[in-house]
């Protein structure tokens, strides 16, 4: 099997505990170079998480991480998955972004959300609005962002945000991608179809995904968008062996759930990500479960890469 149009794959390492990897605080930074050293070789972009805290488990701070990865490989493009608007107020974001994407030479792809873990807005000290709150808050972020990349200066005012005669130098070149993550079909797909040039849905089922695509379509006949003009991406978490049945002892109790991860072999794989292709995905952000070791990795880049090059 062949795909019939360039398909892209990108790496998200782990930042800490989430309960999929084997995570080492000692050697963790030693671990992910490792394994970014060679998922650099092979991959198109990195996609880093953004949460403070895990249970009681380690973790590393989003941003942090990025530009960290941005320093060491200079080839990929670098991208969140995704940012809580809540956790950085939205102005200084957009100078943060618009620095990044001059020092990575134009790499970043701004990944966003409304934010959805309560036990950690709470521990952090957030308040945790309603889920339609969280949203247009969201939305009024972006277009605060928006607004300081554009305009020199930067006047916005809104119902959370607003900045008056505010400056962003430098300001991007080229413009940032916004991606928003998330499928709710009543507000956040309506964002996506106001304000994304790129989407990230839920890791879903394919029927699940061609209803949640028929409504973002709907959402942009609306407001008088195509909705090909907007990228579609897709999150999943791998466990792949070189046969199903080891693979799947090695997913465990994570493969019961309404929308598991893959588990198998890499010609399921192939015919797995067929399908999402199908339906328009082009973009792959994949979890591997083996990290620290890369056997799963090398396997995908020996015998499932190949098939969509």
């Amino acid at each position: 099997m062949a795909a019939t149009r360039r398909v892209e794959f990108g790496y998200n390492p782990p930042a800490g505990e989430r309960g999929i990897e084997r995570i080492d605080p000692r050697t963790f930074v030693a671990d992910l170079q490792r394994v970014a050293d060679y998922a650099s070789e092979h991959f198109d972009s990195f996609w880093i998480p953004d949460h403070f805290m895990r249970g009681e488990g380690f973790r590393m701070e989003c941003w942090t991480q990025l530009t960290w990865l941005a320093a060491r490989y200079p080839r990929q493009q670098l991208g969140t998955i995704v940012m809580a608007n809540s956790y950085r107020h939205p102005p200084l974001m957009a100078k943060m972004a618009a620095s990044l994407q001059a020092f990575s030479g134009g790499r970043f792809i701004l990944g966003y959300g409304a934010g959805w873990r309560e036990d950690e807005y709470r521990a952090y000290g957030y308040e945790f609005p309603a889920p339609r709150v969280r949203i247009a808050q969201m939305v009024e972020g972006l277009e605060v962002m928006k607004a300081m990349w554009t305009q020199a200066p930067a006047n916005y005012q809104g119902k959370y945000y607003r900045v008056t005669e505010a400056r962003c130098e430098p300001r991007p070149d080229p413009p940032i991608p916004v991606l928003i993550g998330g499928d709710g079909e009543r507000y956040l797909l309506r964002a996506v179809a106001e304000h994304a040039d790129w989407w990230l849905p839920f890791s879903r089922g394919t029927e699940t995904l061609k209803h949640k695509i028929a409504v973002l379509r709907d959402h942009c006949r609306a407001v008088g968008r195509d909705e090909a003009t907007i990228r579609k991406t897709y999150p999943l978490t791998v466990y792949l062996a070189p046969t199903r049945a080891e693979a799947e002892r090695r997913g465990g109790a994570s493969l019961q759930g309404a929308e598991p991860p893959f588990a198998g072999e890499p010609a399921a794989l192939r015919d797995y990500l067929a399908q999402y292709v199908d339906l328009g995905f082009d973009l792959f952000q994949l979890v591997f479960a083996g990290f620290p070791e890369t056997d799963d990795m090398r396997l995908f880049v020996e015998e499932v890469l190949p098939a969509f090059r």
